[in-house]
């Protein structure tokens, strides 16, 4: 008896923080038709990634200052790797092309470092991670960020913009129409 009065409040709290957090679901390509955001409109948009996006590039023998990474040694080479964890908030910047979305993860002091995502016919509609190039191979993905060439794993590849859509729901706009003006 004394294990389910122990359990118990336990078990209701994780419900009760569960019901707290927002229940996530991925951005689809119907999903922007349907509602015909505009640039405006879409940053006001709360975006979150869907699972974990690492992206390493090979440190130069002269760098000695990493602002953002982290220097790690893989295969006896310096890396500086950047790691976006599951549920990272991110904001959306601009449109670089028509259907194609720059979202950041993080700011820095001169400019916005961003990923690109784009609907993928093999994810049903799904925004996911944009590279310039998937090798399959053991690079991945060859991404720019923050103006200098990263790789990703091929699992970033199924890294897809993920929205809170009962708060979008929830937004009121207050519109009304004109009815125009008359020469007295």
């Amino acid at each position: 008896m004394k294990k389910i009065t122990f359990i118990l409040p336990i078990v209701l709290l994780g419900i009760l923080l569960s019901s707290c957090s927002p229940k996530l679901t991925p951005f689809t390509e119907n999903l922007y038709e349907e509602n015909g955001w505009s640039e405006r409109e879409l940053k006001k948009i709360q975006f979150y990634v869907s699972k974990d996006i690492v992206l390493r590039r090979q440190a130069s023998k002269g760098t000695s200052k990493i602002e953002r990474g982290e220097i790690k040694i893989v295969d006896g080479k310096r890396v500086e790797e950047i790691v976006i964890r599951k549920g990272t908030p991110g904001v959306f910047l601009f449109q670089p092309r028509e259907e194609r979305f720059a979202i950041s993860f993080e700011s820095t002091e001169s400019e916005d470092p961003y990923l690109i995502f784009g609907p993928s016919k093999k994810a049903r509609g799904r925004y996911v991670l944009r590279a310039k190039d998937w090798d399959n191979g053991r690079r991945g993905g060859k991404i720019t960020y923050d103006g200098k060439t990263f790789y990703t794993p091929t699992e970033s590849a199924y890294a897809v913009l993920m929205v809170d859509l009962k708060r979008i729901r929830d937004t009121k706009v207050k519109s009304r129409t004109a009815g125009g003006r008359k020469i007295d």
